[in-house]
């Protein structure tokens, strides 16, 4: 999906969200080791398998030997994920652009391939999956034409990704598409590589108890990413 065409652009571009204060983990998130290596790798590693060129956008830490760094704009510094999904959306001339945060070690590479082939065929400006009837907000897959709207809510205060991605879709036309992640497994069209529910896919490791009962998954004998 992100193999160069003849003019140097690509159809989809990767980012991994690394722009969170982890105030509530105390350290920097995309730092912590889970299951042998840092998060950041588990994330950057998700998009490669999918067929992207991931890069880290709002990256607060020096991450650059991880991957390219896409830094926010000065003044949107500590506004959150929606900061991070503009400035990566600025620096890319792909018409899609995967978003990954870096605390969801979970999540299979078949379902962001999935989500982005979707996108591209469909033309929806913003499309994220559900779990249980539940919209996720990330991943998500995100037309850069719905930049300025993405903008437009940032410079007003609302900063919510799920509410903005809903916004955006409405004034592009269009909604925001989700796709059941358990109707996707039941279809074939996905699948987690240790076979683990989606119900456990979209865990966060927002803090100490989170990242504990992550290890118990991954040391059950699932492989991450």
């Amino acid at each position: 999906m992100s193999l160069p065409h003849a003019d140097g652009s690509i159809e989809v571009a990767g980012f991994v969200l690394a722009g969170g204060e982890s105030s509530r983990m105390g350290q920097d998130k995309a730092l912590l080791t889970f299951a042998g290596k840092p998060l950041i790798a588990h994330a950057l590693a998700i998009l490669s398998a999918a067929g992207l060129q991931p890069e880290i956008a709002g990256a607060r830490s020096a991450l650059s030997s991880f991957a390219p760094v896409v830094e926010d704009h000065p003044g949107d510094s500590g506004k959150g994920p929606l900061a991070g999904i503009c400035a990566a959306l600025r620096s890319t001339s792909a018409c899609l652009a995967v978003f990954l945060p870096v605390d969801l070690p979970f999540i299979p590479h078949s379902l962001i391939g999935y989500l982005a082939s979707h996108a591209l065929v469909t033309g929806s400006p913003v499309t994220v999956a559900s779990v249980n009837g539940h919209p996720q907000t990330f991943p998500a897959v995100i037309e850069r034409e719905a930049l300025d709207l993405l903008e437009g809510q940032l410079n007003s205060g609302e900063r919510g990704c799920l509410a903005g991605f809903r916004h955006a879709a409405e004034l592009l036309a269009s909604r925001l598409s989700i796709l059941p992640a358990e109707l996707l497994v039941q279809n074939g069209q996905i699948f987690h590589p240790a076979s683990l529910p989606p119900a456990f896919w979209f865990l966060n490791l927002n803090s100490a108890r989170d990242l504990t009962r992550a290890e118990r998954l991954a040391t059950s004998g699932l492989r991450v990413s």
